[in-house]
């Protein structure tokens, strides 16, 4: 395909990923060429210098996007002369390209508007504070750099404008704010509202308890961790909800507020034991768990102020796994018959909403597709719960013995 030079001064992108690019070329030539481009991709090329680089941003004076990932580059010796070069820069992309942690501070002074700072991949270790540097950074991603522990990122906690930090597979095991005590908020990275913890050794809650400290954290992503993996999933993303109580999103799924609310009512069940042994009481003015429990669950006593404290009922001892004791008696309604006929059934409370669905198909003769299920229960009479996530089981829902499943078609 061919351009004409009108077209192509009106080029804002342009790619030439793996184009064996490895200077400016002619000296004006780009900026006579597109003098508009907005956004390149020179990855993957030949580019051996950041003085190379340089000479090629200097041409463009409307460069917001630039990605340099998988050039070998050599970077300045010492922080270079503000010259204007990326006045316009917003993102920038490093990784794979070997750069270190001193050597991007160098640089940053050269970067006075950047918002996004990708460097995955450098072999990085964080070795000093910014300090008049990435000041405007909205985002950084850290990925893959292995030598990068817990307390190199006190390092970077107090970027003021950081709102998504990305960790994945840098080998942490332990998270911890040690400003900020049981309740309390960290004045650490006080703007992050998504953190992302992938593939790393996370296997301790007292880490996603710390995670609560953060005062803006929104969205929490921490996939393929020893305490998430295989048959813990479920059980770690309820109990991770009801951990941090302003996370609105986890692993990209949504929390809706039904999801929480059952999250929350199954973990003050759960510790509820140990919380009456540790010197829990109904009475408030008994209630003085110890310190060792409030530190291993900072967020029971909320969760009673929030929902009651557990009475004695819902902390009877478990009785030994068998499926009677899994077993729920529920009842079933039509709600949308006039007589609205209702039937008794005993279903596992580990059987999924789309199973659930799937037999009352065959009774009804209605196809899965058609069938809409809710639950009412004594426990709050007047409000109706929608089961929704055909994947989730009765029991995540909360769903308990002498409940309601109204059905709808």
């Amino acid at each position: 395909m061919c351009f004409s030079c009108s077209q192509l001064s009106k080029l804002q992108d342009i790619s030439l990923r793996n184009c064996a690019v490895n200077c400016a070329g002619d000296k004006g030539g780009i900026a006579k060429a597109c003098p508009n481009i907005r956004n390149v991709d020179l990855s993957r090329n030949l580019l051996s210098s950041w003085d190379e680089v340089t000479d090629i941003a200097d041409q463009l004076a409307h460069l917001e996007v630039l990605n340099l990932s998988e050039n070998k580059l050599r970077f300045p010796l010492d922080s270079p002369s503000s010259t204007g070069t990326f006045a316009t820069l917003k993102v920038l992309v490093l990784s794979r390209t070997g750069i270190t942690w001193a050597e991007v501070l160098r640089c940053a002074v050269g970067w006075p508007v950047l918002e996004e700072l990708y460097l995955e991949s450098n072999n990085i270790s964080i070795s000093e504070r910014p300090v008049d540097t990435l000041q405007t950074l909205k985002l950084l991603d850290l990925s893959s750099n292995q030598l990068i522990d817990e307390n190199q990122l006190f390092l970077i906690a107090y970027l003021p404008r950081l709102e998504q930090l990305t960790l994945s597979d840098i080998g942490i095991s332990s998270l911890h704010f040690p400003d900020a005590g049981i309740g309390c908020k960290t004045s650490m990275f006080p703007s992050l509202k998504y953190l992302v913890l992938n593939d790393n050794r996370i296997s301790q809650w007292s880490s996603i308890n710390e995670l609560d400290k953060l005062p803006s954290l929104q969205a929490l992503s921490c996939l393929r961790n020893p305490l998430t993996e295989g048959s813990k999933a479920e059980t770690a993303r309820q109990f991770i909800i009801a951990s941090i109580g302003q996370l609105q999103t986890l692993n990209r799924c949504q929390i809706l507020p039904e999801e929480r609310r059952g999250a929350e009512l199954d973990y003050r069940k759960a510790f509820g034991n140990e919380w009456r042994k540790a010197g829990g009481h109904q009475d408030p003015a008994q209630n003085r768990p110890n310190e060792e429990f409030l530190a291993a669950h900072p967020r029971y006593q909320s969760l009673c102020l929030k929902y009651g404290a557990p009475e004695d009922g819902e902390l009877k001892t478990q009785q030994p796994f068998l499926l009677k004791n899994q077993l729920l008696t529920l009842k079933i309604k039509y709600a949308n018959q006039l007589d609205e006929k209702v039937i008794e059934k005993q279903l596992p409370d580990s059987m999924t909403i789309q199973k659930v669905k799937g037999l009352l198909s065959r009774l009804l003769k209605v196809p899965v597709s058609d069938l809409l299920l809710s639950y009412e229960s004594p426990k709050m009479p007047g409000r109706e719960i929608e089961l929704e996530n055909g994947q989730q089981s009765l029991q995540f829902y909360s769903v308990e013995n002498g409940d309601c499943l109204l059905v709808r078609w």
